[in-house]
């Protein structure tokens, strides 16, 4: 299977398919990405919004790196920080639960989403990031890094700080030890 990297520059060299190819792969999960964030129908606004942009700044994408990932989360975390700056009032409400019954059951029992989301608020805004980008996008820490612009040592840092305080917060639940795991990710 040919890597993301080598679609863009396929793509870029006038090739069509492999862009509808990369789209294809990563569609899925940048709008899963974006109906958590900003609910189903903003989500499917946003989602043509970063194709037409990542479609148009594909000759400026690093083929150094073999997956799109980062770079289309990155514009889809850009999208969505847009989106809550002409919205103010969606950062207040209340995450909506996935719309894909797998992941949520991967998640979180819907028993302890209260707890789990009161301890994700209380977080600072970008450890909590951080921790969404590796327990639920499922990247490593040095993609997260790669989304968010910063070093690959600071984003595991925050982390590390995240699951820490959410494990200090969720340490009373009654299943804890499975709430804990599924919310903190694996080991990265």
């Amino acid at each position: 299977m040919e890597s993301d990297a080598e679609l863009i520059r396929r793509s870029s060299a006038g090739d069509p398919s492999s862009f509808v190819e990369l789209v294809r792969r990563h569609e899925r999960a940048i709008y899963k990405y974006l109906a958590r964030r900003v609910g189903q129908t903003p989500a499917e606004d946003l989602l043509s919004d970063i194709w037409l942009a990542a479609f148009g700044d594909r000759a400026h994408f690093n083929t150094a790196w073999e997956s799109a990932r980062p770079w289309l989360f990155g514009i889809a975390r850009n999208r969505v920080r847009s989106h809550w700056r002409r919205h103010p009032a969606a950062l207040e409400a209340e995450p909506s639960s996935d719309p894909w019954p797998d992941v949520d059951a991967r998640l979180v029992s819907s028993a302890n989403m209260p707890s789990v989301v009161a301890a994700l608020k209380v977080l600072p805004a970008d450890d909590r990031e951080v921790l969404l980008l590796v327990a639920w996008e499922e990247l490593t820490p040095t993609e997260a890094a790669l989304v968010l612009g910063i070093p690959a040592g600071t984003a595991r840092s925050r982390l590390h700080r995240a699951r820490t305080a959410l494990r200090n917060q969720l340490e009373g639940l009654t299943d804890g030890p499975t709430v804990i795991e599924t919310c903190l990710g694996g080991k990265r």
